[in-house]
């Protein structure tokens, strides 16, 4: 996981306060529209569970890869969700040469990666496996993050890698170059000293498709966020990322490249929705980029880590309020989706704790003790429970009515269920996350006159009315754009503390169902039960719209399955004609 980059614009990630409101009755009224018979789509990958098998940083067994989260959570995950999607490992180059004086150890390590990666492939999901982590002697310093020196030694490192898992094994593996190399913390090398590390797996990569006769997909940077670069950037000069460097660096030097990667930590639910400096959104930014440089613009554009942050690495919403987090995923999820993003890895599976380097983080979907150092498993938390809901979700996508600011559905269909996510996400920064994501929608000029009342005090008291907007002398987008914070921010505080009423109205069915509610809400935040409520038999031939109360940070999964029709009575043949005919026959 990488700490959020630091940003041109990082001011608008700071906290402030809303004002205190006791939760209560709202009387405002949602309601969304789901017809049974529209065509619908097939659920798109982005919907289901797919994580970083990452977590707690440290285990008593030096043959079990020290950063993956431990064996009986990944047994659990298995046994609910199965191994169908998209997981990311961390493959650690460093960490395995670190064993090399002990043959036996090595080998055990090598074999309990190689388990995990069979066990993803044979379920038959996809493994992105991220190369990071120099084996001493290969750096420019003795530092697993340097820089690689050893270019030729590395390459045949990677290459004898890829060969073994790929060509021999059959595994089914997209290959990642590095995480986070433009952070200090991860890769302590220039934007250069990194393409030349790209370039030297790529060129292995070419050179065992020829001798395989396979495809071995790869790809990167794996970037902070997607804007990121080495040297310091923000969004107003994305030409400067080195997700633009990368793309323009695999075309010049005839290197493969797969899909693109990067890192997206927010509380802000439609962050891949920002737009760029050409006013038009991101992810058609890179695909234009993509398509320039002569790469199909398809190309799968990933986000292999992700996140609730509320900009610090132990966070509340991610431990005791867990349900705050966790009601963030199905509201991203949607958002991811409608902006034109393919998959998403979600980042971790466990927390991190009790390891030698200090790490504490709480981002996993499991709990971990970090002073705990027997076999504990850690707890599940309402996030994972979220997963569960995304696994059963049916094969087709339907048509939804928009969502609004806060809450929304992601209507599904099979064969004979109805399965219907709804979310009530409140983002706690939704003001500052508005005028973030569209900032750049301004001109020079308008867009320094909101700069510059960020950095004072007066956004603040613009935002909680002390400062009346009219007295101050704007553009009228600037003016406009603050208007539109301003009624963001009072709605965060009214919906952040009232009970939601959501009104779903079903048409074009013609069975009777049997109708069970899934929810998450404040009332759990760790070791939820994952099971049905409030089943009931609802008529949908005739039209039936269901109410239901949804609180601040909750999420609810409504399955309807077709209720089998009644077996038809088959009475016995009345046989006394015949019985009759066959007594004349006799006498």
């Amino acid at each position: 996981m990488s700490r959020r980059p630091v940003l041109l614009l990082s001011i608008f990630l700071a906290l402030f306060s809303l004002a205190g409101i006791s939760l209560a009755q709202s009387t405002d009224e949602l309601e969304f529209n789901v017809d049974v018979s529209s065509p619908g789509i097939p659920l798109p990958r982005i919907y289901k569970p797919s994580i970083d098998l990452s977590g707690r940083g440290a285990h008593r067994d030096i043959n079990w890869p020290q950063t993956l989260a431990a064996k009986g959570v990944l047994e659990i995950w298995q046994t609910d969700l199965g191994f169908t999607n998209f997981y990311r490992l961390q493959y650690n180059l460093w960490e395995i040469e670190q064993s090399a004086k002990d043959k036996a150890a090595k080998e055990k390590l090598l074999d309990n990666y190689d388990a995990v990666i069979k066990r993803i492939s044979d379920s038959g999901g996809v493994v992105i496996l991220d190369f990071f982590g120099t084996p001493s002697g290969l750096g420019k310093v003795l530092d697993k993050n340097s820089a690689v020196h050893n270019l030729k030694s590395y390459k045949q490192l990677v290459k004898d890698t890829i060969r073994r898992l790929s060509c021999e094994k059959k595994y089914n593996i997209w290959y990642e170059v590095w995480n986070a190399p433009d952070l200090e913390d991860f890769f302590l090398g220039e934007r250069s000293e990194y393409l030349n590390l790209y370039r030297i797996v790529g060129e292995a990569v070419k050179e065992l498709r020829q001798e395989a006769k396979m495809h071995i997909p790869l790809g990167g940077p794996s970037t902070s966020c997607w804007f990121a670069n080495t040297q310091p950037n923000d969004i107003l000069t994305p030409e400067r990322s080195l997700i633009y460097e990368l793309i323009k660096y695999c075309y010049s030097y005839k290197l493969p490249l797969d899909f693109i990667s990067w890192h997206a930590y927010s509380s802000d639910p439609a962050m891949e929705k920002q737009l760029s400096i050409y006013n038009k959104p991101f992810i058609k930014l890179i695909r234009e980029w993509l398509s320039y440089f002569h790469f199909e613009s398809s190309l799968p554009l990933v986000i292999d880590e992700w996140n609730f942050d509320a900009a610090a690495n132990i966070s509340p919403k991610r431990g005791r309020e867990a349900y705050i987090s966790a009601s963030f995923i199905p509201a991203r999820l949607k958002n991811m989706q409608e902006a034109g993003l393919d998959y998403q890895t979600y980042f971790c599976l466990e927390d991190f704790g009790g390891n030698k380097e200090g790490v504490t983080r709480n981002l996993g979907v499991f709990s971990f003790d970090g002073q705990e150092r027997s076999d504990y498993k850690g707890s599940a938390k309402a996030g994972y429970n979220i997963f569960r809901m995304l696994g059963l979700l049916g094969n087709e996508l339907l048509p939804a009515s928009p969502a609004n600011e806060f809450a929304g559905i992601i209507p599904t269909k099979s064969q004979d269920y109805l399965a219907i996510l709804v979310y009530n996400y409140i983002d706690p920064q939704a003001a500052m996350n508005y005028l973030s994501r569209t900032i750049v929608d301004l001109n020079s000029a308008e867009r320094k006159y909101i700069i510059n009342i960020i950095k004072s005090d007066r956004i603040e008291k613009i935002l909680s009315g002390q400062l009346d907007l009219s007295t101050l002398r704007l553009p009228a987008k600037a003016r406009s754009m603050l208007s539109r914070a301003i009624e963001l921010n009072n709605l965060a505080g009214k919906f952040s503390a009232a009970i939601r009423k959501i009104k779903i109205s079903f048409k074009g069915a013609k069975d009777i169902y049997m109708l069970s509610r899934y929810a998450v809400d404040s009332s759990c935040s760790r070791d939820c039960p994952f099971k049905a409520s409030d089943e009931q038999e609802v008529d949908l031939s005739q039209g039936y719209s269901q109410i239901i109360e949804m609180s601040p940070y909750s999420a609810q999964l409504l399955v309807l399955k077709k209720k089998p029709l009644p077996p038809v009575e088959v009475k016995p043949a009345d046989n006394t004609a015949e019985k009759l005919v066959k007594n004349a026959e006799n006498k």
